[in-house]
């Protein structure tokens, strides 16, 4: 039987919190794993609850931004907005309709390649630095489309913001700022998210959070309060150190993800 008392699932999303605080992400990949190998939650449920505490980081994280990034700043950005929208919102349906209809053996060895994708991203997509667009014209409102689709559907599959794809395709495709592409790609995610929410309630799967109500409620208070603690611990631990230890930790998951039963 799983341990889903509130004192761990509280401790799991602060420890989480805190992983995704550092890195400056809303720590998703990481509490997947836990989801399905701590708390033994089915593939589907694990990804519904960890869209609910992803939606949950986002919504917080936003306006905590405002005071680095003003709120001028990320509307003056609103065709970026909409062109990667446009793909991702299509994304985001398609992504929660193929969940609901995947059998478990297959979604556990989708996820575990997924967070090897999320491994890769953590290392090589931190390392994005702003050089200009890379593309302009028709050229880019295509590609912003197709990259926005991508990310959709794998932001509804795992249940993740999509921040750590988000992130390097407004750096490279737009040469936004890294701490403006931030900030967009939170306002990018949120309706993304709500896409996604709103295909998954059209199932039973969906009741899982009513199910589980304290336990989502206390996985939300922990993540929040650890996310706080990376931020305040932002710069202690170098990024050479650990972005690759959190590679690593993602690696180890799905190779656990992959083998589970």
């Amino acid at each position: 039987m799983a341990d889903r008392r509130p004192a761990s699932a509280f401790a799991a999303g602060a420890a989480v919190g805190t992983l995704g605080g550092l890195v400056g992400l809303g720590g998703a990949e990481f509490r997947l794993p836990i989801l399905l190998s701590l708390f033994r939650f089915a593939p589907l449920e694990a990804v519904i609850l960890n869209k609910a505490m992803s939606l949950v980081v986002v919504a917080a994280a936003l306006p905590f931004r405002l005071v680095a990034v003003p709120w001028s700043a990320v509307s003056a950005e609103w065709p970026t907005i909409l062109n990667l929208l446009a793909g991702s919102l299509a994304g985001a349906w398609l992504g929660a309709t193929w969940a609901t209809r995947l059998p478990a053996r297959t979604f556990y060895r989708i996820i575990a390649a997924m967070l090897l994708a999320m491994a890769a991203a953590l290392l090589f997509g931190h390392q994005a630095a702003s050089g200009g667009a890379l593309l302009g014209g028709a050229a880019q409102v295509t590609a912003g489309v197709a990259a926005g689709l991508v990310i959709g559907v794998v932001a509804s599959l795992l249940g993740v913001a999509g921040g750590e794809m988000l992130i390097p395709t407004l750096v490279l495709l737009y040469g936004a700022d890294v701490k403006l592409a931030g900030s967009l790609s939170l306002a990018i995610s949120l309706p993304t998210m709500l896409v996604g929410f709103a295909r998954y309630s059209r199932d039973d799967a969906f009741t899982v959070l009513r199910r589980h109500r304290g336990f989502v409620l206390t996985l939300a208070a922990g993540s929040i309060t650890g996310a706080l603690l990376g931020a305040l611990m932002l710069g202690v631990v170098p990024a050479s150190i650990l972005l690759p230890l959190l590679a690593a930790v993602l690696v180890i998951a799905a190779i656990k993800v992959w083998r589970h039963k």
